[in-house]
Parts: structure tokens; C-alpha cells; sequence
């Protein structure tokens, strides 16, 4: 094998410092994604303009996740591209939640997101792809689960933290952002300052096409990859109504910072576990599991009404514990095919689509499952289209996840 690097064990520490920066990129994912819209809202945006501002900016975000893939790959250091994506990151999130008065708020939220967006694209493709190319086979699940285990400690702080400085999660996100920046520039010096080696040698032998080209030339990518949008699509319709469901279907607006902490850290607490199983049963098998308790969870969500505070509760910790494996798997079963692919030295051109389709399933819950709220009726604050709510955010991703399931079944790597 002429040309291949071949990659050498990482120690604990080693582990430990590379995943240090999944912390603040995790922390950045859930003001992008899940806070903005309702923080708009209540500045007097409405759902549907606030949906086709989202839906724009990240389809247009999305759509160069390909390109960030390949010039990282490019890249003569994964770690100096990483910190130069880290710029745009830390000065869009500020803007993002610090709208100054005279500039429309539609205008505003457009620039804002796309300059988040920017620096959080590039820096999470380069990370990620920089993840399947250190390390061991062996380790590659390790890597991944360490890498989100460190992510979901950030998405912690971002669920816990606005309700720290503030009664409500809206009010708080403008002291969150600062402290995102000031987490963002200790785990960054962490992880980039000596960081593990990286082989960079590409396998001379294979006959695959580079880049984009290769990646969607190879079948099993193509259908891990569809596999992975109809999942990512049934979790992120749930994340984009998490806020308007737990306000006006259960009225416990302000248990929503701890319903979120009990998610994640129910997911955190549950990575090992994901890891053993699939060291036992498979990542494909263990991932299948994973996906029927969604289910379950969703479908019990369904049932609840008003005031149902410890039943959310379990279901909160029911559906954190398989999002547990929705981090750690994928991104696991992506760095098989890569390497089945004989494409080492490609990773970002796999993880920038890979990342555009994470996009895609969050414009396109935000882009549609809001502005289908608000023609059927509903408003928020007033439940005066529950059922609607209740529907969207807990059967519509049950029916999704079912369609996984079968992809996945007939998935083989």
C-alpha cells in the first residue's frame, strides 16, 4: 500500500485535548439552531418570515459545505484552518443575539446567521474529517464518542446557561454568547496548540475519483447518507419545536432549560454504553436500537398535556439516551466507508456533504414545520393549536425514523 499513512494509537490524554473543541462547537449549535428562532419571535419577527430567513441563510450556508470540505482537505494544517473558521464563528454568534435597533430584524438575522454559520460549517467539517484520519481503526468510535462527549458537556451549558442570567431562555442568550466566545478561545488553544498527528499521504491505489465527485460515486455512501438525512430530518423537526411545545403543549415554559440539560445529559451518560454495544452487536445494529427508542419516547410525548412534568421528564432522558448514539454511530459508520472506499486523505470532501445535509434537515424543519404551524392556526403563547403542535413535533418524526429504520436495515458497509 504505497502512499498510505498509516495512523498510530492516540493515549487518554491525546483523546482528551482533541476533543476539547466539540465542547464550544456543540455549545454554538444549540443558540443557531434551536434558540434563534423563538428568540426572534419575541422580538416581534414572525414565524413565517423568521422560517424563510433560516431556510435561506442555511441552504446558502449548506450549499458551500462541499466546497469547505475539499480546501480542508487541501489544507497544509487541519488545525490552522480550524482556527481561522473560528473567527467568523465567535463574532457572528455575538451579532446573532445582540441585534442592534434600526436595522430591520429579518436583515439582520440574515447576516448574522450566514456569518455564524460560515465559521461553524468550516470549523465543524474540518474537525470531523480531521477525526476519521487520526487514530486507529479500532479507536474510531472512541474518537467519535469522546469528540461528542465534550460536545454534549457544551450543549449542557448552552441549555443551563441562559436561564442562569436571565428568567427566561430568550432573555439570557445575549450573556450566553459571551460566554460562547470565552469557552470558544480556551478549547481552541486546548486542542490546536499540540495537536495529534495527522497522516496525510492518500492511498495511490485506489481508482476512485477525488473530492465531491468521489464521494458520491460511491454507492454505500450514497445510501448511508440517505439513511442519515431522514433521521437527522425526524430530530431536527423535534430540536426547531422543542421550545413552542414545551410553552404551549405542556405550559412548564420555565422547565425548559432543565428538560434540555436532562436530555443531554442523558445522552452524555449514555455514549459509553452506545460504545460497547456496537463493539458487541455492530454500529449498524446498535444504531437500529437507538432509533426504536426515539420512537418510543415520541410516541409516549404524544399522549401528554398540560402540566406532565416528570413524564417529560423520562422522555426527555429516554430520547437523550438515543441521541447518544446519533452522535457517536454516524460519524463512526462515515469513517468506515471512507476507509472501505480506500479514500484516506478525502475525509472533508465526505464530511462536507455530510454537513450539508445536516443543514438541509434544519432549514428544512425550520423552513416548512414553522410557517405550517402558523397556517394551521397556531401562535405562540396561545394554545390554540395543540394538537397541530403535539402532531408535528412528536408523530411526524416517528413516521421519519420509521423510514430510517429501513434504510438502514438493508444498509451493508
Amino acid at each position: 500500500m504505497n502512499g498510505v499513512a498509516v495512523p498510530v494509537p492516540l493515549g487518554r490524554l491525546q483523546l482528551a485535548t482533541f476533543g476539547a473543541l466539540g465542547l464550544p462547537l456543540a455549545f454554538a449549535a444549540l443558540p443557531i439552531y434551536v434558540f434563534a428562532p423563538k428568540f426572534y419571535a419575541g422580538l416581534g419577527l414572525s414565524l413565517t418570515t423568521a422560517g424563510a430567513v433560516l431556510l435561506a441563510a442555511r441552504l446558502a450556508d449548506g450549499l458551500i459545505d462541499p466546497w469547505l470540505g475539499a480546501a480542508s482537505d487541501r489544507a497544509a494544517s487541519p488545525a490552522r484552518f480550524i482556527a481561522l473558521a473560528l473567527i467568523p464563528l465567535a463574532l457572528g454568534m455575538l451579532a446573532l443575539f445582540n441585534p442592534p435597533s434600526g436595522i430591520p430584524l429579518a436583515l439582520w438575522l440574515v447576516a448574522a446567521v450566514s456569518v455564524v454559520t460560515l465559521g461553524f460549517s468550516a470549523a465543524s467539517i474540518a474537525y470531523q474529517a480531521w477525526g476519521a484520519r487520526i487514530g486507529v481503526a479500532s479507536e474510531r468510535t472512541t474518537i467519535t464518542a469522546t469528540r461528542e462527549a465534550f460536545g454534549l458537556a457544551g450543549v449542557i451549558l448552552a441549555s443551563l446557561l441562559p436561564q442562569v442570567f436571565a428568567p427566561t431562555v430568550e432573555q439570557g442568550l445575549p450573556a450566553t454568547a459571551l460566554v460562547f466566545v470565552l469557552l470558544l478561545a480556551l478549547c481552541a488553544f486546548t486542542t490546536l496548540v499540540r495537536p495529534p498527528a495527522t497522516p496525510t499521504a492518500i492511498d495511490s491505489a485506489t481508482t476512485m475519483p477525488r473530492g465531491t465527485a468521489g464521494a458520491f460515486a460511491s454507492r454505500r455512501f450514497r445510501r448511508l447518507l440517505a439513511v442519515f438525512a431522514l433521521n437527522g430530518i425526524a430530530s431536527a423537526i423535534p430540536a426547531t419545536l422543542f421550545l413552542f411545545f414545551v410553552a404551549d403543549v405542556l405550559g412548564l415554559e420555565q422547565k425548559s432549560g432543565l428538560f434540555l440539560a436532562l436530555y443531554f445529559i442523558s445522552a452524555a451518560l449514555a455514549l459509553p454504553l452506545w460504545v460497547r454495544l456496537a463493539a458487541g452487536i455492530g454500529k449498524r445494529r446498535a444504531w437500529l436500537a437507538s432509533m426504536m427508542l426515539a420512537i418510543a419516547a415520541f410516541v409516549w410525548a404524544y399522549t401528554l398535556g398540560s402540566g406532565d412534568l416528570l413524564a417529560f421528564a423520562l422522555i426527555s432522558a429516554a430520547s437523550g439516551a438515543a441521541l447518544g448514539a446519533d452522535l457517536a454511530l454516524p460519524p463512526a459508520l462515515l469513517a468506515d466507508a471512507i476507509e472501505a472506499d480506500r479514500a484516506r486523505g478525502a475525509e472533508g470532501a465526505y464530511f462536507g456533504i455530510w454537513n450539508l445535509v445536516t443543514k438541509l434537515n434544519l432549514a428544512l424543519a425550520a423552513g416548512l414545520a414553522l410557517p405550517l404551524l402558523e397556517w394551521l392556526g397556531y401562535r405562540p403563547g396561545l394554545a390554540n393549536a395543540g394538537a397541530a403542535l403535539a402532531a408535528m413535533y412528536c408523530l411526524l418524526p416517528c413516521a421519519l425514523k420509521f423510514l430510517a429504520i429501513a434504510g438502514l436495515a438493508r444498509l451493508r458497509l
